[in-house]
């Protein structure tokens, strides 16, 4: 899957704006992405079933690009996730 044609992080909004090529645009949540990420510690712990509460003043504080997708740098210190742009299309179409 291609890049976004833009992203924008909405700091003030605690927002993930993603423009995609086919006109469809998306806002996710900065809590969200926080609580869906796809980091191998953070999956084993959803398959265990543990609930990993995510404080919702959680800010998504800077993005690195991986060519693939993002890595997302949270004010809680996370940053280990990698999330492929195809998930983060998946992430934007589906609600919590």
């Amino acid at each position: 899957m291609d890049a976004p044609s833009a992203l924008r992080n909405s700091r003030s909004q605690a927002r993930l704006s993603l423009e995609w090529a086919d006109g469809e645009e998306q806002q996710i949540s900065h809590t969200r992405l926080r609580g869906a990420c796809p980091c191998s510690q953070c999956k084993a712990a959803r398959l265990r079933g543990a609930i990993t509460l995510v404080d919702e003043g959680v800010i998504l504080e800077r993005i690195a690009l991986q060519g693939y997708g993002v890595q997302l740098v949270f004010s809680d210190g996370h940053e280990r996730g990698i999330y492929p742009w195809e998930y983060l299309r998946a992430l934007g179409g589906t609600q919590l």
